[in-house]
């Protein structure tokens, strides 16, 4: 039933010929059998001009919705015509009323203000025209009948206007649909942006720090293969624990890629609590760390504390590269009223243009991730060189103070 109405829609002339058949049927068999009266002059030409306006009527309704305008301007033409010729109103003049409703309905602004003026005039004139003068000697009755013969005209054209009206109507809530529908799938190309660009940081962090501690670790044993066993067996086994914990970590990660209803429970969520853990990992790899936190320590939103591992673990990994081998790094967290400060800084060799650019990967997900991972949170970031030697990065992130 939904596709047969979706075809009659896209073919409105099978609907308005359908109409149109029995108008011409019936509007033809009473022109034919109308003879007139015997005694005027004129009846065989009214004869003859009724039956052509019972086929002239039902082939305009044919095409009236494809050309709306010419339709009804030539339907009140033809209305006009008829009245003027006093030819006597028949079974197809019911086709006047569908073109009042069409000029309502489908016309241009003038065609609905010309078929309202023919609505209203239609009454009258017919009363004027084709009624006997005696039922036009009461005024009470002669304005009573023409406004019952207007009343069909102007039904039918208010009808035609709540169409229009309508129709307008459920353009507009296709259209908003539409809209809707399209920013839907812009946000969701949005997200999908947001969510590739959130991954790729992950990787970064994991890869680039667990891959930079197997890589020195590496090193350091084959230097002490042979003069030192033991000492290179324990950076093996360094090696081995630190490639288990990125693999689980790429593991949980790239879940969220396969499993879209369970992302949360897939994205690694390490925080403050495991920055010991990390920065022994680091002590391990041959780097000197010192760490301090100040301040009342409290419990963070999972995403700040993230966002706080992240930076410090991004750093860190900075120093490794680029610091030299003699380098010495400081970590300092201090949680303040209203935000919370995270500080690593080195004595190394300084900053070179790659660290600023946050190109260490040759893919720009180095300082300029950790600029994303402080935006989202609505931080400041402050990097570059270390007055004295070496390089800082000092992150502010607001924390929400419960009133």
């Amino acid at each position: 039933m939904h596709r047969l109405n979706a075809w009659l829609r896209r073919h409105p002339m099978v609907v308005d010929s359908a109409w149109a058949l029995p108008v011409l049927a019936l509007g033809l068999l009473a022109a034919v059998e109308s003879t007139g009266s015997p005694v005027d002059p004129m009846a065989p030409w009214r004869h003859y001009t009724g039956i052509a306006l019972a086929c002239a009527l039902p082939a305009m309704m044919v095409v009236r919705r494809r050309w709306p305008d010419a339709t009804t301007a030539v339907a009140v033409g033809l209305g006009l015509f008829q009245v003027a010729a006093r030819v006597e109103p028949g079974l197809s003049s019911v086709a006047y009323l569908v073109f009042g409703y069409t000029g309502a309905a489908f016309g241009r602004p003038w065609t609905s203000r010309l078929a309202l003026a023919a609505s209203l005039t239609a009454g009258p004139l017919t009363l004027w025209r084709l009624t006997p003068a005696s039922e036009r000697q009461d005024p009470y009755k002669a304005v009573f009948l023409a406004v019952l013969m207007s009343t069909p005209f102007v039904l039918c054209w208010a009808w035609g206007r709540l169409t229009r009206v309508r129709r307008a109507y459920l353009i507009e809530l296709e259209d908003r649909a539409a809209r809707l529908e399209r920013e839907r799938d812009a946000r969701a190309k949005v997200a999908v942006a947001a969510e590739r660009a959130r991954i790729a940081r992950e990787l970064h962090d994991v890869v680039a720090h667990n891959v930079s501690v197997m890589i020195v670790q590496a090193d350091g044993a084959a230097y002490v293969l042979d003069s030192s066993p033991q000492q290179a067996k324990e950076a093996l086994n360094t090696i081995a624990s630190t490639g288990r914990q990125a693999l689980a970590e790429m593991r949980r990660l790239l879940g969220v890629l396969r499993t879209a209803d369970t992302a949360e429970e897939y994205v690694p969520q390490p925080g403050v609590e495991e920055l010991p853990e990390l920065l022994e990992q680091v002590r391990t790899a041959g780097l000197a760390v010192e760490y301090s936190a100040t301040g009342e320590v409290r419990e963070l939103p999972r995403g700040l504390e993230l966002t706080v591992y992240r930076i410090v673990q991004e750093a860190l990994t900075n120093v490794r590269k680029h610091g030299g081998p003699d380098a010495r790094a400081r970590v300092a967290v201090d949680f303040r009223p209203g935000d919370l400060e995270v500080l690593v800084e080195d004595d190394g060799r300084g900053s070179t243009r790659e660290q600023l650019d946050g190109g260490t990967d040759g893919l720009g997900h180095g300082l300029i991730g950790m600029r994303e991972r402080v935006g989202m949170v609505s931080g400041s970031l402050d990097v570059g060189p270390r007055p004295g030697g070496g390089f800082r990065i000092r992150a502010v992130l607001p924390l929400k103070v419960s009133k």
